[in-house]
């Protein structure tokens, strides 16, 4: 008999969706989206209505464990039983730490699922306890936004989803809303039948482009330069909130000197935008009350990242536009949460001193003759660093080194488990437990498997406790259940859970984070919680780490002609879905038609792009949707879809952002020509 059954969605998203889930007979039938969290209100993103059912039990689901026999990156494994694969782990694992220490062992995760348990907690209990080498993951996706927002802000929320509603003026920027923020487009239509206006700035135009008011295609990596633009402009239009400024500012004055010297005459020139547009925001910005900012992760990918961010932070500032709902910069939900990551993941288990590798490092330190100690073990899960990292040969040709001892822990066959010696299966999120915050929206949700493990595989939980039963760690931190992760992962005195401990938080219903009964507005019910304790336009702590106490602009020069953005597809959620038959089409390239006329290229005609890290063959659009001098080729795509083994990923480049040494993907600048492409690379190539 068919059973509905409340869950959740984890995956690579801002939107953290309530979900029913219709199971029979220990299988997902099908998924639909639920009213629970009222932000996502029923709807949910095609992808995930499409391929859950397939994702969990269709014939690249890994349900035993695997052992290599076949050369690294082969994909040929044998069924082994877990007591010898945690054997086999412990051993070779161990021999690893005997010979070099425990910091040559390294955890190479990221973000697949986003649940409390599932992404990290038992799993940084083992490796502190190890004492392997820490790694900085932030700096892959959504670091930059982060240092940029709590070095403006502080750890506080800003606006609130929900409250985009009421906005009278909203500019999505750098956000591909209608791909990866789905319950923002609900907000700006509601928005809109209001009469509110929308400006959208970005280099494509994007489904909510087409929606909007007014569109400023920007060049990549000018973004910093647009908003010290619109800040000449406001201070010209008599549109800066003086009063406003001077209660809750620092660092007026030495901002506005450095935007002055780039007037929206300037600016113009400089971003590829309009005179006349620019000026027009900026006035429809002064008009506007409530005026929102919706800014996407797109903003940092470029070594301006940091300084495009912070100086659209300025903006709601410098106009005055917080301290009434709907009004100011949606960010920052992940500091509504009262989320206790010391307990859960407890780093007091590290050793002192123990190093932290750059996730975007990892390539380059693995392959590293100098480095003491080498990296000589890697643990990956939650993560498919082949397809999503920057400069992807080199990522594949330190996981195909015979020296590396690699355990992959994953759901699904990937690109990198091919090169893992060993394969444990993780569950899907049906299958466990979890404590759901979010980062684009402020409810926290709880669900608990709505089926039973499938085949052998097991939560990433109990993986982890296995293994630290496996390397002697016996202390109640290592066999500490689900119910006790999720309790040590909240505050339970936080007054907004009500006496409830998390793992009894209902399932069937989303718990909203006010702060006094309110939803909060930044300066008005919270406010921001920097050094100063006001909005720092310049910023002690950045300078400090990054030597960046203000925005700044260094254009980027290269040989190559032609910037190349990877957005997020309408068919994965980054890599997630890859490997599923109906979203592993080979992505086209857009090309503007000026661009293909001045190459002689065709409309659907296999089209070569390259730089000196790789070339990637792919079918070519021509469309002006992406502005000229930018191509555009969605991320996420897995090797099988590439005709020599290599997609976008092996085109960007491994330089690092102005602030949090973050990834520049859309820094990435090739070429393109028709082509007919070359065998394909062999295994590990």
């Amino acid at each position: 008999m068919n059973v509905q059954k409340p869950s959740v969605c984890p995956l690579d998203c801002p939107d953290t969706c309530s979900l029913a889930v219709t199971v029979a007979d220990g299988e997902v039938l099908a998924v639909r989206g639920t009213k629970a969290n009222p932000i996502t209100h029923g709807a949910i993103c095609a992808k995930v209505a499409r391929y859950y059912p397939q994702f969990v039990h269709g014939p690249n689901r890994l349900r035993h464990p695997l052992e290599r026999i076949g050369a690294k990156g082969e994909g040929r494994f044998r069924q082994t039983t877990w007591e010898s694969a945690l054997e086999l782990i412990q051993r070779r694992v161990g021999a690893v730490i005997e010979r070099y220490g425990p910091e040559a062992v390294l955890p190479l995760n990221y973000a697949g699922p986003h649940g409390m348990l599932a992404g990290d907690s038992m799993s940084l209990r083992f490796f502190h306890r190890l004492g392997a080498s820490l790694l900085a993951r932030s700096p892959l996706c959504g670091g930059i936004r982060s240092a940029a927002y709590a070095a403006t802000f502080g750890a506080t929320p800003g606006t609130p989803l929900q409250q985009v509603a009421l906005a009278q003026l909203i500019i999505v920027w750098g956000n591909n809303a209608s791909a990866c923020n789905l319950h923002l487009m609900r907000q700006i239509n509601a928005a809109k039948r209001h009469g509110a206006r929308l400006v959208v700035i970005d280099p494509r135009r994007t489904q909510v482009a087409e929606q909007a008011h007014l569109l400023l295609p920007v060049r990549p990596g000018t973004d910093v330069v647009l908003a010290w633009a619109i800040a000449t402009e406001l201070e010209r239009i008599s549109g800066l909130d003086q009063e406003f400024i001077g209660r809750h500012v620092l660092g007026f004055d030495d901002f506005m000197r450095a935007a002055r010297a780039y007037p929206p005459e300037r600016a113009a020139e400089i971003c590829g935008v309009g005179l006349d547009d620019v000026r027009t925001l900026a006035r429809w910005y002064k008009e506007s009350t409530p005026a929102v900012i919706a800014w996407g992760n797109g903003l940092e990918r470029n070594r301006n990242g940091g300084s495009g961010l912070r100086a659209i932070a300025a903006l709601p500032a410098l106009a005055g536009k917080f301290g009434v709902p709907g009004g100011g910069l949606v960010g920052g939900a992940s500091h509504a949460f009262p989320k206790t990551l010391d307990r859960l993941t407890r780093p007091d288990l590290a050793p002192p001193g123990t190093r932290t590798i750059n996730i975007l490092d990892v390539a380059e330190s693995i392959l590293d003759e100098q480095l003491t100690p080498p990296i000589k073990a890697v643990f990956v899960y939650n993560h498919n660093p082949i397809i999503v990292h920057p400069d992807q040969n080199r990522m594949r040709k330190a996981l195909a080194r015979d020296d590396l001892f690699t355990v992959g822990i994953e759901v699904a066959m990937t690109d990198t488990m091919a090169f893992a010696d060993v394969v444990l299966p993780a569950c899907t999120h049906f299958e466990h437990a979890d404590l759901y915050p979010a980062y684009g929206q402020q409810y926290l949700q709880r669900a608990e498997p709505v089926i039973p493990p499938v085949g052998e595989s097991l939560p990433n939980t109990e993986i982890f406790r296995r293994l630290a039963a496996r390397f002697g760690f016996s202390d109640p931190a290592f066999t500490a259940s689900d119910a006790e992760l999720m309790d040590a992962a909240m505050n339970a005195d936080d007054p907004r859970l009500k006496g409830r401990r998390p793992s009894q938080l209902p399932l069937d219903s989303a718990l909203k984070m006010e702060y006094g009964g309110v939803e909060p507005v930044l300066c008005d019910t919270v406010w921001p919680r920097t050094p100063s304790g006001r909005i720092e336009l310049v910023s002690e702590t950045l300078r400090a780490r990054h030597g960046a106490p203000l925005p700044g602009f260094r254009p980027l020069q290269s040989s190559y002609p032609l910037t190349l953005i990877t957005p997020a597809s309408d068919k994965r959620i980054t890599s997630t879905f890859g490997g599923l038959p109906a979203s592993d089409g080979t992505p086209v390239l857009e090309m503007h038609p000026e661009d293909a006329a001045a190459r002689g290229l065709k409309e659907g005609e296999l089209a070569k792009v390259w730089n000196d890290q790789g070339e990637v063959f792919l079918p070519l659009q021509i469309t002006p949707a992406v502005r000229p001098g930018v191509v555009c080729s969605e991320k996420g795509a897995w090797l099988r879809t590439s005709l020599n083994g290599q997609t976008v990923a092996a085109l960007a480049p491994t330089h690092k952002a102005d602030i949090a040494d973050g990834a520049c993907f859309n820094d990435t600048r090739v070429e393109v020509q028709a082509a007919q492409p070359s065998a394909p690379a062999g295994p590990g190539s």
